[in-house]
């Protein structure tokens, strides 16, 4: 292959790297490929067979090296968010809830477990606000102190 046909493959291989979510594995057979054009262009590789055993070799070994670090620093800066940090969210207690006892409290439209944290009576209906989720059990304090 001529080097120019490296280069257009390598090219391809990236952008199609780019316009999917393969996870990063054409990216080193372009890579690869662009590494053979560039050699084939200043004269280093010319049998074909060598350059194919070259592009494989390359592409290969490029991509178990470097994929799982390169996939492990890219997942270290996407943030997770955190589904079950509900607090300061507004719960209502479906029934009296004595200081340090446990009742029900509707919290976005599902009915929970709940304890009071507070030092006095949390009303029926009154608003509370979520201090942390322990467990499946929203830990409450009234909204106005």
């Amino acid at each position: 292959m001529t080097w120019w046909g490296w280069m257009l493959l390598g090219l391809l291989l990236l952008a199609g790297e780019l316009l999917t979510p393969g996870g990063f594995w054409l990216m080193f057979f372009g890579l690869g490929a662009l590494v053979v054009g560039a050699l084939d262009l200043v004269g280093i590789v010319p049998p074909v067979w060598v350059q194919w055993l070259l592009f494989t070799g390359l592409s290969v070994s490029a991509a178990l090296v470097f994929r799982k670090p390169l996939l492990r620093r890219l997942e270290a800066r996407t943030p997770t968010p955190r589904a079950d940090d509900l607090s300061g969210e507004i719960a209502t207690p479906s029934a009296p809830i004595a200081p340090g006892a446990v009742g029900k409290a509707e919290l976005r439209g599902t009915v929970w477990s709940a304890r009071n944290g507070a030092t006095r009576v949390l009303e029926t209906g009154e608003r509370c606000r979520v201090v942390r989720l322990e467990g499946l059990q929203l830990l409450l304090e009234p909204e106005s102190n």
